[in-house]
Order: structure tokens, then sequence, then C-alpha cells
């Protein structure tokens, strides 16, 4: 009698954890993009309480902030590993010695709204203790970012019917 599927087999590691998560937004990929890659308001994060990032920063390679998580008085250092406009967004956060995590985000626009696309991948002996405390948290953050997306687009088009200048024909 064999063990469970990957608890005997050469493929399985405690240490790693990939996990994704998806979402759907009625805001546009632009809006959504733009909270998205806005670093100095990451108020939106379930995981993440602030930033150190000026207002306006945007999300460019070689970028490192500082941010604090929510639930641990634990500083941490986002870098940006890699952006696609309008598409993807990878992030590498530096965090603690045994602990090594990576977090994506792909955006693309569809017939029913635009897709948000989350992983979380950590690796490292404090991966099962790491992942117990942010599991809840982690499993919010597509949600958050397309109700963050919604609100913004829902205040920039309120905005411009306001306007007397906008052109509504």
């Amino acid at each position: 009698m064999g063990l469970p599927i990957g608890l005997g087999s050469k493929d399985f590691h405690p240490a790693l954890l990939f996990k994704s998560y998806r979402a759907i937004s009625k805001a546009p990929v632009e809006i959504l993009w733009r909270k998205l890659v806005d670093l100095a308001d990451i108020s939106w994060h379930p995981l993440f309480a602030g930033s150190n990032a000026p207002s306006g920063l945007s999300a460019k390679p070689g970028i490192i902030i500082r941010a604090a998580i929510r639930s641990l008085p634990i500083p941490v250092r986002l870098f940006v590993e890699n952006v696609r406009p309008g598409e993807f967004l990878s992030l590498r956060i530096l965090m603690l010695p045994g602990l090594e995590q990576r977090i994506t985000y792909q955006v693309e626009s569809t017939v029913l709204g635009t897709y948000i696309g989350y992983t979380i991948s950590l690796r490292g002996w404090l991966t099962p203790i790491f992942w117990w405390l942010i599991k809840p948290a982690a499993a919010k953050v597509a949600g958050s970012l397309a109700q963050a997306a919604e609100q913004l687009f829902q205040a920039t088009y309120e905005r411009k019917l306001r306007n007397p200048l906008y052109d509504r024909g």
C-alpha cells in the first residue's frame, strides 16, 4: 500500500508552496493596472498595511520599497522583478532568512470583465508556519484588488459626469 499522492514522491517538498487565486472585475484593465502598480497606495492589499513609496511611484523593474505586514510586526522589502505594462507584475518579498516569497499578478481583458490572476509562491523551511499565518489574507488579494479598482473606476466616472467640460455626446 502506497503513501497518499505527494507524500512519498520525489516532487513533494514540505517547504515549497505554490497557490493561485482569480477574480473578475468590472473595472477596465487600465484602471485596474493603475491601482496595481501604484506602490504608494497598497491600502487595498489584505497582507500589507502600507509602504514608504513616494506618491505616484509606479512599479518598474529594480525598485525596492519597504512595507509593513498587517498581521505580523515584521518589516519587509518589496522588490519589483518584472513588469509587462497592462499585463503582468512580479514582486519578490524580502523578509526573513529561511523564507523566499514571490508574488505575481496577471491582468487580462475578457468578455466578462477584467481577469485578475494572483499567484503566491513560498520556499524555505519557514514556509509551513508563514503560510498558516497569511493564508486567510492571501485568499482575499485578487478580490480586494478588483474591489479597489471598481471603486477607483466609479469615482473617476462620477468625476467626469460632474465636470461641465466633459463631452457627454
